[in-house]
């Protein structure tokens, strides 16, 4: 049976500020309490949390005849089917099974309240537009004298491609690419976001330092799911972006191992054919199905 869970979802706590010190010990006790539990008990991979990206209103991005958020549902709906085929002893959570906006402190929410022990976020990769001035014609100027007239053309490259995850990391939201400020853009079309993502900051240094405490609990497994995930695009003929560790709020607040993976370039015809396609879907979802698999016999004690 599939879940789909969106009530009462725990809100990101706020960042205090008037404790620094308290604060930071007590994050530091908790995550040495977290490892020492995990190393008491036996553990299996129970819950998995699978996001379709994007949804609603945040849905912008398309390929010549399909949306992001259109391919990423369908992904994401088959990748559970498959789940529960295959891991009979699992319970797969989607954050959203339709075209709904979901915020992104919500998603990841709806796996902390679910007590998940693995996070995937699926998106469609995009390349930025960008505008080139041109000369589309001459005219005279009140002097008589000859001058161009400028156009302006926005492209972007369709020949980019390939597949990447991303872990989260510590990089300033100044430094990221032009892909992740589009995968964080959506924060903004939140209600009341300042208050959702109050800590949210990297820019920020006392709140670098708690959340790096949050995120080093669980970036050694993050890491390593994420290269098995490359690994079994690789082994099919993707091309090898790479698991690159990047400042993405849907994975900051991530109680357990998380990952958002980039299934190929929706501004790419080829990729965005093959992402549409039946053979390209069981392709991927059979990618990510063998990638689980393989990091759950790697945990599982």
């Amino acid at each position: 049976m599939f879940i789909t869970k969106r009530s009462k979802l725990m809100k990101n706590i706020p960042l205090l500020r008037s404790n620094k010190i308290l604060m930071l010990f007590i994050s530091a006790l908790t995550l040495l309490c977290i490892d020492n539990q995990l190393l008491a008990q036996e553990y299996k991979i129970k819950t998995i949390v699978i996001d379709a990206g994007h949804g609603g209103k945040d849905g912008s991005t398309r390929g010549e005849y399909s949306t992001e958020k259109d391919v990423a549902l369908k992904t994401a709906l088959r990748l559970g089917k498959l789940i529960q085929e295959n891991l009979k002893d699992v319970k797969v959570i989607f954050t959203r099974s339709d075209d709904t906006f979901i915020p992104l402190y919500e998603r990841i929410g709806i796996a902390n309240n679910a007590k998940a022990d693995l996070f995937i976020s699926i998106h469609c990769n995009d390349m930025p537009v960008y505008s080139t001035r041109y000369i589309s014609s001459y005219t005279r100027n009140k002097k008589g004298k000859k001058v161009p007239v400028y156009k302006t053309r926005y492209t972007k490259s369709t020949s980019t491609r390939g597949v990447e995850t991303f872990v989260s990391g510590s990089g300033r939201i100044n430094e990221q690419d032009a892909a992740i400020k589009r995968e964080n853009a959506s924060i903004f079309l939140e209600d009341n976001y300042k208050e959702n993502y109050d800590g949210f900051n990297p820019d920020d240094p006392e709140s670098a330092i708690i959340l790096s405490l949050m995120k080093n609990t669980f970036r050694t497994q993050s890491l390593k799911f994420a290269k098995m995930v490359q690994d079994q695009y690789v082994s099919v003929g993707r091309i090898d972006r790479g698991v690159q560790e990047k400042s993405l709020a849907v994975l900051a607040r991530a109680g357990m191992p998380a990952i958002l993976t980039e299934i190929g370039f929706i501004s790419n015809p080829g990729e965005e054919d093959y992402m549409n396609s039946e053979a390209g879907q069981i392709e991927i979802t059979n990618c990510l199905l063998k990638a689980i698999q393989a990091y759950k016999i790697s945990v599982e004690i």
